[in-house]
């Protein structure tokens, strides 16, 4: 690291005690390390978190990252499902192909994809849109359970693809915002024909959720607030985002080697906090290279 401090005295650094893996991540991490510790090697279907430092770490310990094309040409091996949960038919590749699979889906993740099968193939031939990122592990896994006929909607505008005529069941990605859910609701209750039954369902994680006011009052308590997340981590750049609503000097880095004095700057406080895929040793990393930097 080079340059120096224009803060000469130390700052206080703080690491956000709500920051870091949600319990679905923890969980998914700790049977991928159960399984490694037994075989050595063991198939992941995606990053198992948006975290490369992390990826990079169970790499060594011998997980290996696939896509949906390679699993089709695996036979005979175990590959783990992370917590983001798959669609029906990465079960039935499994199936076909003689794949143990080692299912760290999100409970959470789980329900929902359970509650929006039984939505969907209930009587009445009702609507399933899904408020959620087009394209994301979770939102491809949800839109499975309909045979792909779900609407994924992420903006108002994109609600002009769905049939106001028709009865219509909302869900949440559990990763979005409770406040983009019900403005996305109350547009969809607008748009729907009169006397058309419409429904919306809060599915949201709160372990998720709640961390956005945490980290509010996190940020507001700081001089500057450095960021760790993945690039990939849609959660990260969403949790960034209202971190830097409240201060300004928020700064976004993805390793620890990205920090450099610069950033503290004169700060006398500096925050660390990160993603729900950010991993602790990460952010005691930067706060050790901060730290670092006044010895």
């Amino acid at each position: 690291m080079t340059g120096s401090l224009p803060n000469t005295k130390k700052p206080q650094v703080e690491i956000d005690s709500d920051s870091g893996f949600c319990f679905g991540v923890t969980r998914a991490i700790s049977m991928a390390e159960d399984e490694l510790r037994q075989s050595g090697k063991l198939y992941c279907l995606g990053d198992i978190v948006h975290n490369s430092d992390e990826v990079d770490r169970l790499g060594a310990l011998g997980l290996q990252t696939i896509s949906h094309e390679d699993m089709a040409r695996l036979r005979n091996v175990k590959v783990l499902l992370r917590a983001h949960g798959e669609p029906p038919s990465t079960y039935e590749t499994a199936r076909r192909n003689s794949i143990e699979i080692i299912d760290a889906t999100c409970p959470v993740v789980l329900r929902l994809q359970q509650r929006i099968k039984a939505a969907y193939d209930s009587p009445g031939n009702p609507q399933i849109v899904i408020y959620g990122k087009h394209g994301h592990a979770e939102v491809n896994g949800l839109l499975g359970q309909t045979d792909g006929n779900a609407r994924v909607v992420e903006t108002p505008a994109d609600l002009e693809a769905v049939d106001p005529s028709r009865p219509t069941l909302l869900y949440s990605q559990t990763t979005k915002s409770l406040d983009g859910l019900r403005q996305i609701s109350d547009h969809l209750a607008r748009r729907m024909n009169p006397g058309v039954e419409f429904s919306s369902f809060d599915t949201i994680c709160r372990s998720v959720a709640n961390r956005v006011d945490k980290l509010r009052e996190f940020a507001r308590a700081h001089d500057v607030i450095i960021f760790v997340a993945g690039r990939k981590s849609s959660n990260g750049h969403f949790l960034f985002e209202r971190c830097r609503d409240e201060n300004p000097r928020t700064i976004f880095i993805s390793s620890a080697a990205e920090m450099t004095p610069e950033l503290v700057g004169d700060a006398h406080t500096v925050g660390i906090c990160g993603a729900t895929s950010t991993p602790r040793w990460l952010m005691e990393q930067v706060r050790d290279i901060i730290n670092g930097s006044y010895a």
